[in-house]
């Protein structure tokens, strides 16, 4: 929460500042970043939105918590993201094949680029320093975001030297095209690293060598199979099935289930929940079609 509610402050300081400078000193160019600085405005309003949602504990509708709601708005962030980029990448061209005469931008225009490049440069360590503390997809999404902020407001700030010094505004024009690419290129990388939260998946696969080497430190427990792993927020819930000797009690059935939950946690410690379903020693079912297997690792 005080992470968006930073970025928010940040964010609505600098646009507000480049889109006056921008008017004052006759800059295009910064009048644009100031008009993309308010894009990560309503960015950062998401964020502040979806961290509160989050906060919220689970309930008869949302037993397992609003934790995914970080990964719905990553998404959201990147269609900004994607849309800004675009805009930058359509202006650049016009701009390349439409020749207009553009007035030379007093220095306020540079001094106020300079101070949103620190600006951004500070708010995007904050933000991902804090984003992969809570491991939140949502705050290194806006903390990336940042960064390419950083790189178009960089290109303005050379197209402001090379049309004050240099008089050739057309080298910005062709880096302004690149830069629009590859930050819609990083938007679409966002866009994908949240599918895998949100269709259940796992990043890192050699999570579930893990499951397997802790089932096979306890004794009693065998054959580990339909394993299932997915991620709610920055938590694992774990799904899995053992066999354990048909003929012995109840108790310590569920002794040696909980030896298990215990040795699983100590090998993964973000844990969100551990369910383990125990069947009688060679009744695995043959035709089992989900979860992960060790022959099918």
């Amino acid at each position: 929460m005080l992470a968006s509610w930073v970025s928010l402050a940040g964010n609505t300081v600098l646009a507000a500042t480049k889109i006056v400078a921008g008017i004052v000193s006759g800059s295009l160019a910064v009048l644009g970043d100031g008009i993309d600085s308010s894009v990560d405005v309503l960015i950062s309003l998401v964020s502040v939105i979806a961290a509160r949602i989050i906060s919220k504990p689970p309930d008869k509708k949302y037993a397992y918590g609003y934790e995914k709601v970080d990964s719905i708005a990553s998404k959201v962030i990147s269609f900004f993201i994607f849309f800004a980029a675009a805009q930058l990448g359509f202006s650049t061209i016009k701009r390349l094949f439409i020749q207009q005469q553009v007035a030379t931008p007093s220095m306020l225009a540079i001094y106020v680029t300079l101070f949103s490049i620190m600006g951004k440069i500070g708010l995007s360590i904050y933000q991902y320093a804090v984003g992969k503390k809570a491991q939140s997809l949502m705050l290194i999404a806006n903390a990336k975001n940042m960064k390419y902020d950083v790189m178009i407001s960089s290109t303005v700030l050379i197209s402001l030297f090379t049309g004050k010094y240099l008089h050739f505004p057309l080298a910005d024009s062709i880096a302004a095209l690149f830069i629009s690419i590859w930050i819609m290129r990083a938007a679409f990388e966002i866009f994908m690293e949240s599918n895998t939260d949100l269709m259940d998946g796992v990043d890192d696969p050699a999570i579930y060598n893990k499951i397997f080497e802790a089932v096979d430190e306890v004794q009693g427990a065998s054959n580990p199979h339909k394993v299932r792993t997915r991620m709610i927020g920055r938590l694992y819930s774990i799904v899995i099935d053992i066999e354990v000797d048909a003929n012995m009690s109840l108790h310590r059935a569920h002794e040696i289930s909980h030896q298990v939950e215990m040795a699983i946690r100590r090998k993964i410690p973000n844990i969100f929940d551990i369910v383990i379903h125990l069947d009688p020693l060679g009744t695995q079912e043959k035709d089992e079609c989900f979860g992960v297997n060790k022959n099918n690792l």
